[in-house]
């Protein structure tokens, strides 16, 4: 057998033990997953069993209960179907309710009342009614749930006794709670209507009335997740095409205001290049000035006389020093030294 063959056998037969640990390994972490899993606490949530669509009464047989971790379960949702069906009466969907989606409070009705709009309207909401038709209901692809803008277009009578037509935006992000008579958020087939119900706070009520007695109202779909307010401003017909006389009499004012306004900038742009032209001449000057002088020759120095300054001289005397009145006398004897302080003689 060839060395090759060998080789390869023990290296198949390495990679085989270790794929087999792997897999142990693997099959290990997945059961205490599993086992983790089970730890977690569990709960109980009805959900729908079919689905639900406005004013659908909740029975036994289209919802039940399901397993539901105890920490994740929604807010309004009900634990047991006795809770969901307990008092006197049945219950309605307010809204769509698919399949398996948790049962919430929002989304039902009390024991025994009925799915109205009462019922969908939000804390200090009201419902209005505002009467459009296939070209203002946007073709009829307004659905319940949508959010819409509301335009008014109105004219006034100007000073010169013509009308002035203008649009304005006058709410926006409102929320379509029905379509002439249908509130069911789960329809989709199109259909044209004569009349659309916003919810509105109190104050937007009372503009909604004034503003249909006033003008045109009007519809504009937002998109699904476009919540927010924008900036808006007045569209009257000096922004189209066709200007009235009016509208020509402001803007050649406009245009005359704007023309003196440049022509007063570009008499203040002259007088500041002549106060810079100035500037540069009287600079120029001075260099010149400065030329001249410096061409000039400078004039000899003279020294001055130099000064008698008086010398002081200095006698140092040196002083021959006392000396001692005792001297120290050493005497060897033998090998040790004996010191004698004794009187120096003068």
């Amino acid at each position: 057998m060839r060395a090759n063959t060998v080789i390869m056998i023990v290296l198949a037969g390495v990679f085989g033990v270790i794929a087999v640990v792997l897999a142990n390994m693997w099959l290990a972490s997945q059961r205490s997953a599993m086992a983790r899993t089970e730890e977690v606490q569990r709960d109980t949530v009805v959900v729908a069993t079919v689905a639900l669509k406005f004013g659908d009464t909740l029975t036994a047989d289209k919802v039940r209960e399901i397993a539901w971790p105890a920490g994740a379960i929604p807010a309004g949702a009900f634990k047991t179907t006795k809770e969901l069906l307990a008092g006197e009466g049945a219950k309605q969907a307010l809204q769509a309710i698919g399949v398996n989606e948790p049962v919430l409070a929002t989304k039902v009705t009390g024991p025994g009342q009925r799915a109205t709009l009462s019922a969908v309207l939000g804390e200090g909401m009201k419902a209005v009614s505002i009467r459009v038709n296939d070209v203002l209901g946007v073709a009829g692809f307004v659905f319940p749930g949508d959010r819409v803008d509301i335009l008014l277009t109105r004219k006034v009578r100007g000073d010169g006794g013509t009308d002035k037509s203008f649009v304005d935006v006058l709410l926006q992000s409102i929320k379509v709670l029905a379509v002439d008579q249908v509130a069911d958020e789960s329809t989709e087939s199109p259909t044209v209507v004569k009349a659309v119900t916003v919810e509105v706070s109190t104050k937007d009520a009372q503009k909604l009335t004034l503003a249909a007695d006033a003008g045109q109202l009007s519809l504009a779909l937002r998109q699904a997740a476009a919540s927010k307010g924008e900036t808006t401003e007045r569209i009257t017909l000096s922004d189209l095409t066709g200007d009235t006389p009016d509208d020509v009499a402001k803007r050649q004012a406009e245009l005359a205001k704007q023309a003196a306004a440049e022509a007063q900038a570009a008499a203040e742009r002259k007088r500041a290049d002549d106060k810079l032209a100035g500037l540069t001449q009287a600079v120029e000057r001075v260099g010149s000035k400065l030329e001249d002088l410096s061409k000039v020759k400078p004039a000899p120095a003279v020294a001055s006389a130099p000064q008698a300054k008086e010398i002081v001289k200095e006698e140092v005397k040196y002083v021959q020093p006392e000396p001692p009145a005792r001297a120290t006398v050493g005497v060897f004897r033998g090998i040790k030294l004996e010191t004698y302080d004794v009187p120096r003689q003068k």
